[in-house]
């Protein structure tokens, strides 16, 4: 039987190599993939964010002036003050996980990823907060998957949080007042069991899975669990402060309103976050707030001091972002500098530890 003839291979190629047309697809793909995650984009993305993060606050200017002028100078500092503490209080939700899933990071520079990124909330779509974490945790070598997992476990953390803070609110709370939504406690125990490492780690794998990524290299721990949860319930402390101070200074009873300030925001801020049908729970925080708050203000006072707030908020994610900024340009700047030589070796690693590495590299994480 003859030979069939076969085919020459291209010049310049190898039987092995794919189809040009291929290459030059994965060739542009590249392209556009280090576009994306420049630094002109990234910068970019965080000019576009303040900017509607100033918009909101023009906005919201006209509704919230007569309030600012009855409530004086130093009872509004002090609660943008406490606004920063509970961010601060949040952060550490996140980087108490990151470190736990095997990429701990210094303060300086989890402070610009966390407050930086969170500015992504102000761009239309709920996904840009956790997508400017991963693009900015790069620069300290946290593998994507790994960012993405410690910022929605954070979210997760915060609301089972805020409804078990709360929960101290219900005695003292108008039985019509939150009716509509106390449907959210019923997912607090439910959510609170999701938390078990037993049940939690599965689920990640699961989910990692099914998008195609590598399981946990590092499963979560109780212990780091139980650790992010104490934080998350800490930082609804002085998130009810900053009301509480507004609050005292329109005249409601100092004790009383503590407990109304803590839990009533908490709540608010729970149920507006489970509201998917209202983007980013506006309005429905403001109502709830304005209801819990009712227990001892007049509705006129409790809805100056919930306009306020939301306006607090914005202020603080604002001076938060450029603290984060501040403090992530030092810190790359002396990790650009020649580290000490011990023991005939050089240091000059990136803040955070760790070397340079793709998405299933244990990288920017230290030994596990």
């Amino acid at each position: 039987m003859p030979e069939q003839p076969v085919a020459a291979a291209p010049a310049g190629t190898r039987p092995t190599d794919p189809p040009p047309s291929r290459s030059a697809v994965r060739g542009w793909l590249s392209v556009i993939g280090r576009l994306l995650t420049g630094r002109v984009v990234r910068w970019g993305f965080v000019i576009v964010a303040a900017g509607l993060c100033g918009l909101e606050i023009r906005d919201q200017w006209p509704a919230v002036r007569s309030a600012l002028g009855q409530l004086g100078a130093a009872p509004v500092a002090g609660a943008l003050l406490a606004v920063l503490l509970g961010l601060a209080a949040g952060m550490q939700v996140w980087r108490v996980l990151l470190a736990a899933l095997g990429s701990p990071l210094p303060l300086r520079a989890a402070t610009g990823v966390v407050f930086v990124g969170q500015l992504g909330k102000y761009v239309p779509g709920s996904i840009w907060p956790v997508l400017a974490q991963m693009e900015l945790g790069r620069a300290y070598q946290i593998p994507r998957r790994r960012s993405a997992t410690a910022s929605l476990l954070t979210m997760l953390l915060s609301l089972v949080a805020g409804l078990i803070a709360a929960l101290v609110t219900l005695p003292f709370l108008a039985r019509g007042a939150t009716a509509d939504y106390r449907w959210a406690f019923l997912l607090a125990p439910v959510m609170l069991a999701c938390l078990h490492p037993r049940v939690l780690n599965p689920v990640l794998n699961r989910v990692l899975r099914l998008t195609r990524r590598a399981p946990l290299e590092q499963p979560l721990t109780g212990r780091a669990v139980a650790t992010a949860l104490a934080w998350a319930l800490a930082s609804w402390v002085p998130y009810g402060a900053q009301v509480w101070l507004l609050a005292v200074r329109l005249g409601a009873p100092e004790g009383r309103a503590a407990i109304v300030a803590i839990g009533g925001f908490a709540f608010a801020w729970s149920a507006g976050f489970l509201a998917v049908f209202v983007p980013a729970g506006v309005g429905v925080r403001e109502v709830l707030l304005v209801a819990a708050l009712g227990a001892v203000l007049r509705v006129g006072d409790a809805t100056a001091i919930a306009l306020v707030s939301r306006l607090l908020m914005t202020l603080g994610d604002l001076c938060a972002a450029g603290l984060g900024a501040a403090l992530t340009g030092r810190s790359r700047r002396a990790a650009t500098a020649p580290g000490p030589i011990e023991g005939g070796t050089v240091d000059p690693g990136p803040p955070g530890g760790g070397t340079a590495g793709s998405d299933g590299d244990r990288a920017g994480g230290g030994s596990r």
